[in-house]
């Protein structure tokens, strides 16, 4: 059983931006995630982080999400600067970073529908790749939830489709967590992300957002070729997330550029 966790715990004061640091509002944000048993993360990433498991049915399991969203309104957080829109779905796993012990998340890699991709890809040699991203939604402001939910997305390296749908009736099931707060702060608020870059070294780079506001929802379909692919989550366990989470738009601030680790 994972430890009670409180919100305010974890919030804190948003660092001052400089540099290139970036603002962006996420559109569409859903978190779609699995639980899988824990072994079929080994090898994934380096020893100095390990797998923040949760007990579900009495198993040890390691959770994955996939996170479709429309980068709106990116632009510098401290200068004048043009704004962009783009499609992209990040997939990353939940971690504990064994020399700091802050939970964060593994990245194992982005799509993106920009071609600001050059700069993550070739200048800080991030993995993200390029996909076409295609949203199909219809948000009701009346009362807060989709009518449709639909993401596409044509990728060589991670072609993703996923439907959502959410009702009045939804609600927050977290096996494995002693209350919903505990969960949401586990799923939606790590600020700080780790990968292997292109070049096989390790990378890391930090965010801030304030409480997400997000809402429970079902899956009616999803095919995530690179969670398949991998033999983290079969295809056919795909039809069975762990928990949808929606939120219609929040913000994020980005501090860039990544980093080198050692």
């Amino acid at each position: 059983m994972q430890e009670s966790r409180k919100l305010i715990d974890y919030l804190i004061e948003r660092p001052k931006p400089r540099g290139i640091d970036v603002l962006c509002g996420l559109k569409h944000f859903a978190i779609i995630t699995y639980a899988v048993p824990a072994e079929r993360f080994k090898g994934i990433f380096p020893d100095r982080f390990q797998l923040d498991v949760v007990e579900v049915d009495g198993q040890d399991m390691g959770l994955v999400s996939v996170v479709p969203f429309i980068d709106v309104d990116f632009t510098s957080a401290v200068f004048p600067f043009p704004k962009f829109t783009m499609g992209q779905t990040n997939y990353r796993i939940y971690i504990i970073d064994t020399a700091t012990s802050e939970r964060c998340v593994w990245f194992l890699g982005t799509t993106l529908d920009s071609w600001a991709l050059a700069v993550p890809r070739y200048l800080w040699n991030l993995p993200w790749h390029a996909g076409r991203v295609h949203f199909d939604c219809c948000f009701n402001d009346s009362t807060g939830l989709y009518e449709k939910y639909r993401m596409e997305t044509s990728s060589s390296w991670a072609e993703a489709s996923v439907e959502l749908v959410q009702s009045e009736s939804d609600e927050f099931q977290f096996p494995g967590f002693p209350d919903v707060e505990s969960a949401l702060v586990y799923l939606t608020h790590p600020l700080a992300g780790f990968y292997y870059r292109r070049d096989n070294k390790l990378g890391t780079y930090r965010v801030w957002h304030k409480e997400l506001k997000a809402k429970p929802a079902k899956l009616k379909s999803a095919n995530f070729k690179l969670l398949s692919d991998l033999g983290i989550v079969e295809a056919e366990e795909q039809s069975a997330p762990y928990s949808v989470l929606i939120e219609p738009i929040n913000e994020f601030t980005i501090y860039l550029p990544p980093t080198v680790v050692g």
